[in-house]
């Protein structure tokens, strides 16, 4: 992460705001269960499979799924779109979650909610070299753990700033969970036209970016 320049940084603070936001939606919407967080989910999927609720087993297991399926996804869109790789990832991010918007206005909550796994997995290809993620946008887990490291280091008489970034950007998907949460009990998961409309936002800003990938 400390390797982007500030345009690059702001871009990934936007889209981790953003997968705070509609993980939110998909959490208040299928009742405990994450379209961004896997490791919550295997949690939830162990559970389920030690009390032997199908239902629960069906649902986490379809979420895993599909949100490896958008990571495969954004990953050979992104190979494709070459030069402008962020910006065809994204494009298809925001497909998805109009997708997603569109399946619940037709009453499909639960292949709403599928959709959005599929969305927040491709989305994890946007900052990407070698094939790698270089940046987790969908989780934070990685994120505190560098924080973490690079307080460490600032204690030990490193850079005592190293840790912004990392701390900005898991302060970026709380946020977002924050007006996620929020616009859920407004307008319930029609909310996902917002996530929807931001994403075609960040979309052009990539379009306009060079790549540092």
């Amino acid at each position: 992460m400390l390797r982007y320049d500030r345009p690059a940084i702001g871009l990934a603070m936007g889209l981790s705001g953003l997968a705070g936001f509609v993980d939110a939606l998909g959490f208040l919407n299928i009742s405990g269960f994450f379209v961004s967080f896997m490791t919550g989910n295997t949690t939830r999927l162990g559970i389920e499979l030690a009390e032997g609720r199908l239902d629960g087993i069906m649902l986490a297991g379809m979420i895993i799924l599909l949100f490896v399926l958008g990571v495969i996804c954004g990953s050979l869109v992104g190979h494709v779109g070459k030069r402008r790789r962020r910006a065809t990832v994204l494009a298809f991010v925001t497909l998805a979650l109009a997708l997603s918007a569109g399946l619940y206005g037709a009453g499909l909550a639960i292949a709403a909610a599928g959709t959005l796994a599929l969305a927040m997995g491709a989305e994890n290809a946007v900052f990407q070299r070698d094939g790698e993620v270089t940046i987790g946008l969908t989780y934070m887990t990685g994120t505190l753990v560098k924080m973490g490291q690079r307080l460490a280091g600032a204690l030990l008489g490193g850079s005592k700033r190293a840790f912004l970034r990392h701390f900005v950007l898991w302060l970026s998907l709380l946020v977002g969970a924050f007006l996620g949460a929020y616009a859920h009990g407004h307008v319930g998961l029609g909310a996902i036209w917002l996530a929807a409309m931001a994403a075609a936002g960040f979309t052009i800003v990539a379009f306009f970016m060079p790549s540092q990938d």
